[in-house]
């Protein structure tokens, strides 16, 4: 049978609220992202719509080659899946991304999770539930917590995972790094990014 691979990208972006998580959960590389490809041109992820502002999140492709990922540490797991559960998961984001407008950050899930009780919202995700949820309905993960309690670390311990890189992002060997240029940050970028 005619495997595919993709890619699990686990980040620390070294914002003031990225710290704040690591706190709370004692452990780093809280934002995970799935990539379709090994040069991670076709990453996506529940996230920040606009880099300057944490309260404005959803469905995203991210974009690594912005300065808001320029010092992000990350780890790069990939997971073999067969060729129909591949084609199955390029579709589900396909069609998320052709509708992303709809697509909300679940930010009341957060703190469900902090107390072990899991908030569904239509069409609301945070980064790690929407990996888990995107794979298990590709038939591909299955764990013992449902996908609203499914934290970033959580899918880093998953077995089917095998690692492939741990550093800095912007020396990944495969990553083709391109820094952009950003628009001029607000105040509130300066707050939440640390120098």
């Amino acid at each position: 049978m005619k495997t595919r691979t993709v890619y699990l990208l686990f980040l620390s972006t070294g914002t003031m609220l990225a710290k704040t998580i690591d706190f709370y959960t004692r452990s780093s590389l809280n934002h995970v992202s799935i990539a379709l490809d090994r040069e991670l041109n076709y990453v996506y992820s529940f996230g920040r719509k606009k880099p300057n502002n944490p309260f404005i999140g959803g469905f995203i492709k991210e974009n690594l080659n912005l300065p808001f990922f320029n010092r992000s540490s990350c780890a790069i797991y990939q997971l073999k899946v067969s060729e129909t559960e591949y084609n199955q998961l390029v579709e589900q984001i396909m069609i998320m991304e052709s509708h992303k407008h709809l697509y909300r950050y679940n930010f009341l899930g957060l703190f469900g999770v902090m107390m072990n009780k899991e908030f569904r919202r239509k069409n609301a995700y945070f980064c790690s539930q929407f990996v888990a949820t995107i794979l298990q309905e590709c038939g591909v993960y299955t764990g013992p917590k449902p996908p609203g309690l499914i934290r970033p670390e959580d899918l880093r311990n998953w077995r089917e995972l095998s690692p492939v890189y741990h550093g800095k992002l912007k020396y990944y060997p495969f990553f083709n790094y391109q820094p952009e240029d950003q628009p001029k940050q607000s105040w509130r970028h300066s707050f939440f990014k640390l120098s």
